[in-house]
């Protein structure tokens, strides 16, 4: 299924990969008042629907949008509640950029009314897509792996502090997955050397890992970020097929483990 919103791929896995910040698209309305930094919409999880096309060769859905977060943030809570509480982030509708320079123009960022309006253009399409191909894939199978895809460039202090590990799987502090599948993620993980990760850390999981990850229910919801340096050049935004060609042998171990858990469970 294909829209001006978003492209859906249905796969016949217990397995979808939802990647929220893909897409680019600026409405001219809205990139008429960006600054020219924010214009470049460098807080893209760049080529990350490229890095994960090989999952359609598993059997998995992928879902992606078609519009930058800068339009409206796919993986935030419509109220707008902080995900990390006490810490530097960015919004529902970002107003900051990850460097902590501005999106906007001065006197340009957008009212109440109007995020509104992008929620109700933009978000709802987006997870009630996101909802009815989970159901879907839960009748069918009897449980089902959500797959939360992102990527971030490695140091952004505004952020965190030092240098983000290269693969950093969060499951919600354990609630968003049962721990036999979070088991199974880490000995993935561990059984690879090319990579240091962490579970759990800086990126714990956002709205779509805490919102629809119900274990108990037969969905497990997992969130994968992947510093940006493991596959492409991080000031040009250009792909490194070189890095990405190293790096999918891990992602196809973890999408088989994810699938392998869904089927036994």
């Amino acid at each position: 299924m294909r829209t001006d919103l978003l492209d859906l791929h249905r796969g016949d896995a217990p397995l979808l990969i939802s990647i929220p910040h893909n897409g680019t698209r600026v409405p001219a309305s809205i990139a008429s008042r960006l600054t020219d930094e924010a214009r470049r919409v460098p807080d893209t999880d760049w080529h990350v629907a490229d890095l994960y096309a090989f999952a359609r060769e598993l059997g998995a859905s992928l879902l992606v949008p078609t519009h930058s977060r800068y339009v409206v943030d796919l993986n935030r809570s419509e109220d707008d509640v902080s995900l990390y509480p006490g810490r530097n982030t960015t919004g529902l509708c970002p107003v900051v950029r990850f460097d902590g320079g501005p999106v906007y123009r001065d006197g340009e960022a957008p009212d109440a009314a109007e995020i509104a309006a992008r929620v109700d253009t933009y978000w709802r399409p987006y997870h009630a897509a996101l909802a009815d191909e989970l159901a879907r894939l839960r009748a069918a199978h009897g449980r089902v792996v959500l797959w939360e895809a992102h990527s971030i460039r490695g140091t952004l202090p505004f952020l965190f502090e030092g240098r983000l590990p290269d693969l950093n799987l969060g499951t919600a502090g354990g609630a968003s997955c049962s721990a036999a599948l979070q088991e199974a993620l880490g000995r993935v993980l561990a059984a690879q050397s090319g990579y240091d990760t962490i579970v759990n850390g800086r990126f714990k999981g956002g709205h779509i890992t805490r919102h629809y990850g119900r274990p108990a229910s037969g969905v497990d919801a997992v969130q994968l970020e992947i510093s940006q340096r493991c596959y492409m050049d991080e000031t040009s935004f250009a792909w490194d097929a070189e890095r990405a060609a190293a790096l999918t042998p891990v992602l196809r171990a973890l999408l088989d483990a994810a699938i392998g858990h869904a089927r036994k469970a």
